[in-house]
């Protein structure tokens, strides 16, 4: 068991992963940032405000036994929540796309085809063979049974 922790441990991956929730941790907070400061405010100047929880909020019972029931406070969390995506994606993922086919342009007009494997080859022959036989490819009823 000691020695199949070791093996984890050494492959990398558990290190990519420590450097991958580091560096998302780090991104969150900028990404808040963002959501939070700019893109919210810019919703509420537009619609009145960037918070729908107290949107078919109702209360049940009376007294001591009363609870308040806001359903507003999930579509708060969904708006939040795609707005980060939409910040993540426009604010990190398309630079960084961008940058990745720059990087690559010199060498995408030399990257060859990928190879086809053996039974894509065949396939493709059999095919070619039975649109060049016209009415003569076998019918199911003629075909060899095994």
């Amino acid at each position: 068991m000691i020695q199949g922790f070791k093996d984890f441990i050494s492959r990398g991956n558990a290190i990519d992963l420590a450097v991958g929730v580091i560096i998302g941790g780090a991104f969150s907070t900028i990404i808040t940032a963002l959501v939070e400061k700019v893109i919210n405010p810019l919703i509420g100047a537009l619609v009145g405000k960037p918070n729908f929880d107290n949107w078919g909020e109702f209360t049940l019972g009376t007294g001591a036994n009363q609870a308040v029931v806001q359903p507003g406070v999930v579509l708060t969390a969904l708006v939040n929540f795609l707005l980060v995506a939409l910040a993540l994606y426009f604010f990190l993922v398309v630079p960084m796309n961008k940058l990745a086919a720059r990087r690559a342009g010199s060498g995408e007009d030399e990257e060859e085809a990928p190879e086809t494997s053996d039974e894509t080859r065949l396939l493709t022959e059999i095919r070619d063979l039975l649109a060049g036989s016209g009415t003569n490819a076998p019918t199911a009823s003629e075909a060899p049974r095994h």
